[in-house]
C-alpha cells in the first residue's frame, strides 16, 4: 500500500488551498480529485452565476486573479482560475480518483479508493465541500406533489421553463438569483419561512467585502461559538430588491400542504405549480468519514477550527463558519488552509 504524508481529499478551491500550505510547511500532499478538473463544485453552478466579491478578494493564496480587481467574476472565469492554479501548483494532484473510505490504521489512516486500490496517509485533509450532498427540507406535503421537484444544484438557466408556473424555495443569495431570473421567462414564487434579508454590496462607494476586511468582522474567530451557522443576507446592488418588490418574483410563505400538481398557501388559496426549485443550500459531504467515526448523527464532522478532537491527523478545510465567516469562501480558505497545514506539520513531527 503507497504512503504519502498527507492525503487531501477534494481537488476545488479548499484542496487546492491546503496543497499550497502544506507545500509550505515542507510536506508532500497528493490531492485526491474525485472529478476530470480541480475546479471543485463551480463547474456545476448555474449559468449566469457571478461572485458576490470582486475579484481583488476572490483569491487563493500565492496566485492573484488577474484582471480588473473590482470587477465580479463569472463562474467560467472562477474555474479558469482554479485550472491555473492547480496548474501553479508544486503538489501532485490526482483526478478522476473517489474516496470510497477513511479508517483508522497504524496511527495514520488507511484510504480505500473507488476500484478498490488503497493508501496510506500521515495525515488526511477533508476538503471535499458540500455541492455533492444537497439539502432537500422535507416542506408540508411535498412527498405528494407529482410535479418537477429540483434542487437548485441541478439548476443551469431559465430558458427550460418559460410559461411555466415556478416555485423557488429559500431565502439565500442563489434562491433569489434564480428566483429573479427565472421570472422573465415563467411565473414565479420565492418561497420562504421569513423576510429576504438584503446587504447592499456597495456602500460609501466600497464594496462589502472591503468593509469587511477594514471592519475585521472577514476574520473574526467566532465559529467555534455558533451552534448553527447564522443566515447570510442576499447581496444586492438594487436589482434583487427591486425585483421581489415589483412582483417579479413575489415573495410569499412557504406553502402549507402539496398535493398532485396543487400548492396550499397560508391564506388558503391553492393552484396548480410545473416546478419547486429547492435552493435549501448543502450539507458537508463525507460519507467516507462515516466509518471512521468522526461524523455526528447528522453526518456533521466534530472538529475545532478544522481540527478533529477525536481522530489526530484529521482536519478539515472549506466549512461554512470553521473559524469565521469567510471560512468557505476564495478569499478565506487560505487562512484557514495555512493554520491546519501547521497543525500537520506539528503532528508529523511528533510522530
Amino acid at each position: 500500500m503507497a504512503h504519502v504524508d498527507v492525503a487531501v481529499i477534494g481537488g476545488g478551491q479548499a484542496g487546492l488551498a491546503v496543497a499550497h500550505a502544506l507545500r509550505q510547511q515542507g510536506l508532500q500532499p497528493v490531492v485526491l480529485e474525485a472529478s476530470e478538473r480541480t475546479a471543485g463544485s463551480w463547474p456545476h453552478y448555474y449559468d449566469s452565476l457571478t461572485l458576490f466579491s470582486p475579484a481583488g478578494y476572490s483569491s487563493l493564496p500565492g496566485l492573484p486573479f488577474d484582471g480588473d480587481p473590482d470587477r465580479y467574476p463569472h463562474r467560467d472565469e472562477v474555474v479558469a482560475y482554479l485550472l491555473r492554479y492547480a496548474d501553479h501548483l508544486d503538489a501532485e494532484v490526482r483526478v478522476r480518483t473517489h474516496v470510497r473510505e477513511v479508517r483508522a490504521d497504524d496511527g495514520g489512516f488507511a484510504l480505500t479508493l473507488e476500484g478498490g486500490d488503497r493508501l496510506s496517509a500521515g495525515g488526511v485533509v477533508a476538503a471535499s465541500g458540500t455541492f455533492g450532498r444537497p439539502h432537500r427540507p422535507a416542506l408540508p406535503g411535498l412527498e405528494g406533489f407529482t410535479g418537477t421537484v429540483m434542487h437548485a444544484a441541478d439548476y443551469r438557466a431559465p430558458e427550460p421553463f418559460a410559461g411555466q408556473r415556478v416555485v423557488v424555495a429559500g431565502a439565500g443569495n442563489s434562491a433569489v438569483q434564480i428566483a429573479a431570473e427565472l421570472a422573465a421567462h415563467a411565473r414565479v414564487t420565492l418561497a420562504t419561512r421569513h423576510s429576504v434579508r438584503f446587504a447592499r454590496q456597495r456602500t460609501l462607494g466600497r464594496d462589502l467585502h472591503w468593509w469587511f476586511t477594514r471592519t475585521g468582522l472577514d476574520t473574526l474567530p467566532v465559529g467555534r461559538f455558533l451552534r448553527t451557522a447564522p443566515t447570510q443576507p442576499v447581496i444586492d446592488d438594487g436589482r434583487y430588491r427591486t425585483a421581489v418588490a415589483s412582483g417579479a418574483p413575489d415573495r410569499r410563505p412557504v406553502f402549507t400542504h402539496a398535493e398532485g400538481r396543487k400548492v396550499t398557501w397560508a391564506d388558503g388559496g391553492t393552484e396548480e405549480v410545473d416546478t419547486v426549485v429547492l435552493a435549501t443550500g448543502y450539507r458537508p459531504d463525507l460519507g467516507y468519514l462515516t466509518a471512521l467515526g468522526a461524523l455526528d448523527e447528522h453526518g456533521h464532522p466534530h472538529h475545532r477550527e478544522g481540527v478533529s478532537p477525536t481522530h489526530p491527523g484529521l482536519t478539515y478545510v472549506g466549512l461554512d463558519w470553521q473559524r469565521s465567516l469567510s471560512s468557505n469562501s476564495l478569499r478565506g480558505v487560505g487562512r484557514d488552509a495555512a493554520r491546519v497545514a501547521r497543525h500537520l506539520a506539528a503532528h508529523l513531527r511528533r510522530h
